[in-house]
């Protein structure tokens, strides 16, 4: 009986101590998916004014939401450090942010020593950026897009002439790249004069580079009128026909 006790009492114990550990992980599961539910909710509030994401603020959003001192005694290995998102990335088109989150964590067992697991947990967010009504309407009624200066209407509010598509290029391969049309990158009158530091914004069918994310070039207001309203403007070659 002692023998059969010796051998019986351990694999007991190490019986429990794994279904505390994995208690343990669901925990820290759950917790990383409030987290990036609350992330995805701040950068959807603020995705009108500013598109891009911003993997620094989205991890402390995370570690705001879940608590650091939480996150720094689970089993994620760094603590709050050792959450990583830097595969987060936002599709520019239909502002939707994809939150990929990637974590080790490790799990001391006596004896055996300590494991290491790896996990990524991934979430879709869509911005807050209005909604595009499947009511029907009449013809007089028809909703179209234009621009403050603009001489033609749109009907599509993805139409690549309104999405202005912005992201950041090297200056070093400048002189090499081409837009959509074929057409080469130029200086901005606004920003561009003067080229300093390591990367430039173009946009896919523009023709300017620019040095600046504030630059007034970068920027366009897109008003949803009604066709009736559109007297003097054509419709866009591309998505008016």
């Amino acid at each position: 009986m002692t023998v059969e006790a010796a051998f019986v009492i351990p694999m007991f114990l190490f019986a429990m101590l794994a279904f505390l550990y994995l208690f343990e992980i669901m925990a820290v599961q759950t917790n990383i998916r409030v987290g990036m539910q609350y992330a995805g909710k701040m950068y959807a509030k603020d995705a009108y004014l500013s598109p891009f994401v911003n993997t620094g603020k989205l991890q402390s959003d995370i570690q705001e939401e879940i608590g650091i001192e939480r996150l720094d005694r689970s089993l994620i290995l760094g603590g709050a450090s050792g959450i990583d998102c830097g595969n987060s990335y936002v599709d520019l088109l239909n502002q939707i942010l994809y939150l990929n989150i990637s974590y080790k964590m490790e799990i001391p067992i006596p004896v055996f020593g300590r494991f290491q697991v790896e996990k990524e947990e991934t979430m879709r967010v869509k911005g807050w950026c209005g909604y595009e009504s499947s009511i029907p309407i009449s013809a007089e009624q028809t909703i179209v897009y234009v621009t403050e200066t603009g001489t033609v209407y749109h009907k599509d509010y993805h139409c690549t002439y309104l999405d202005l598509s912005i992201h950041m290029v090297p200056v070093s391969g400048l002189e090499d790249l081409r837009n959509e049309s074929g057409g080469k990158y130029y200086p901005c009158e606004l920003c561009g004069k003067k080229v300093s530091g390591m990367g430039v914004y173009i946009t896919n069918y523009g023709s300017k580079y620019h040095m600046s994310m504030s630059c007034g070039g970068l920027k366009r207001k897109i008003y949803a009128v009604p066709i009736s309203e559109t007297a003097g403007k054509g419709a866009c070659s591309k998505c008016g026909k």
